[in-house]
């Protein structure tokens, strides 16, 4: 457990705006140092059988210009393509899925370090903002770094469907939660915001286990 509260107090969490044709989109950027060559990441995060280790199947034409789907989640083009160092997705679900984009930026570090940044630009419905904030894509996201940190160690959790169950995940994305809580209030939003969108986040994460 200690080592996972680690991994994801590890990465750096910003809130951010920004005006777009679409609408005014809401941002949510994660950055972390992975100790793997930005090769290794980079073909961690584009390779379709290792993205299935780490994170969920995927199908389609993942080239340039082509369309992926993520088994059970979200799906879209594929906007930029620039190994080892850029990836842009367009990120949607469902079939009125707005304006929504994810991408991914790698750098090399020193001793064969990686500095790996991913942004999810959308436009959210203001409703859903105000009940959840950042922390409802925010979570989700951690634990795929989490996911794709375990697997750039040669590890991963043998059985992620029951390990989202467990206490100990319950407990990472309470801590999750929190986290992007904290980047949420950085970015200026006001208190009372900031604790409805952290317990919307957390009771959709972490609903309360029935009474036996």
């Amino acid at each position: 457990m200690s080592d996972f509260t680690d991994l994801i107090n590890q990465a750096h969490r910003t809130v951010g705006r920004r005006d777009l044709p679409e609408g005014e989109a809401r941002t949510v950027l994660l950055r972390r140092t992975y100790d793997a060559g930005v090769e290794d990441v980079w073909d961690a995060c584009t390779d379709p059988e290792r993205i299935g280790r780490w994170f969920l199947p995927v199908s389609g034409e993942l080239k340039l210009g082509g369309h992926y789907q993520l088994q059970g989640n979200a799906g879209g083009e594929i906007l930029a393509c620039e190994p080892p160092r850029l990836l842009r997705v367009s990120w949607l679900f469902g079939e009125n899925p707005g304006f929504s984009e994810v991408e991914v930026r790698l750098s090399a570090e020193g001793d064969g370090r990686t500095v790996f940044e991913l942004e999810h630009v959308a436009v959210v419905p203001p409703e859903f903002w105000d009940r959840f904030g950042p922390g409802a894509t925010g979570v989700g996201w951690d634990l795929a770094l989490l996911g794709l940190g375990l697997h750039l160690r040669g590890e991963m959790i043998d059985d992620p469907s029951a390990w989202e169950q467990s206490e100990e995940a319950r407990e990472l994305m309470r801590l999750s939660s929190d986290l992007w809580g904290e980047a949420y209030r950085a970015s200026g939003a006001p208190e009372d915001v900031v604790t409805t969108a952290v317990a919307g986040t957390t009771g959709f994460y972490v609903p309360e286990k029935p009474e036996n």
